[in-house]
């Protein structure tokens, strides 16, 4: 497409069958980003391209790649560090892709230099840094509450805490923080704990 920036990965592997990875170069690596000095990782790659109307289905894909944590490289181009969980999670949108009558095809790659990569995994990290953030300013509201509704923001925040911790392949600062934030608002206040004791 013209005026497209340049994709900065070179293909290893690629499908074009409802999702499906054919493997082209046998000896290629398949391992996370920066698996080893001087080298990049292994990356899969989802090109698709969903038709507007009706909008359900397009609406449908966005919301899966965004509880994924993909990184957006282009316009209709998002990857993942490659996995198995991540090849077969990108497989099967690429079904839903072509069931909803698009097209889609899903590809192994490696960036071509470290910095490249290192810039993706970057804005990754920051995504899923503004995530926990958002967690540990809930849980800091919800610290507030007490008895049963604190109790069911507990259980909902770790909820959520689950959701992003799977997405979250280059773990922020605020990762542990999040964590620590979530626990603490387990905690009973003094108060709480006195009373459960005394009806003991």
């Amino acid at each position: 497409m013209k005026g497209a920036p340049p994709c900065p990965f070179r293909a290893i592997d690629r499908s074009c069958n409802r999702g499906y990875i054919g493997r082209m170069n046998e000896g290629a690596p398949v391992s996370g980003p920066g698996g080893s000095e001087g080298r990049t990782g292994s990356w899969v790659l989802l090109a698709y391209r969903v038709p507007r109307e009706p909008s359900r289905p397009r609406i449908a894909v966005w919301r899966k790649l965004e509880r994924l944590g993909v990184a957006r490289l282009g316009d209709g181009l998002v990857g993942l560090p490659a996995d198995a969980r991540t090849r077969e999670q990108i497989g099967w949108i690429a079904d839903e892709v072509m069931e909803a009558g698009g097209a889609a095809t899903v590809w192994l790659a490696q960036p071509t230099t470290r910095t490249q990569e290192r810039e993706i995994a970057k804005g990754m990290r920051a995504a899923r840094a503004v995530e926990y953030q958002a967690l540990i300013d809930q849980a800091a509201a919800a610290g507030t509450e007490t008895g049963v509704e604190r109790t069911r923001a507990v259980r909902r925040l770790r909820g959520e805490l689950r959701q992003i911790v799977r997405r979250d392949f280059f773990p922020p600062p605020q990762r542990d923080l999040a964590k620590a934030a979530v626990e603490a608002l387990a905690v009973p206040e003094p108060a709480e704990a006195d009373a459960a004791r005394e009806q003991r």
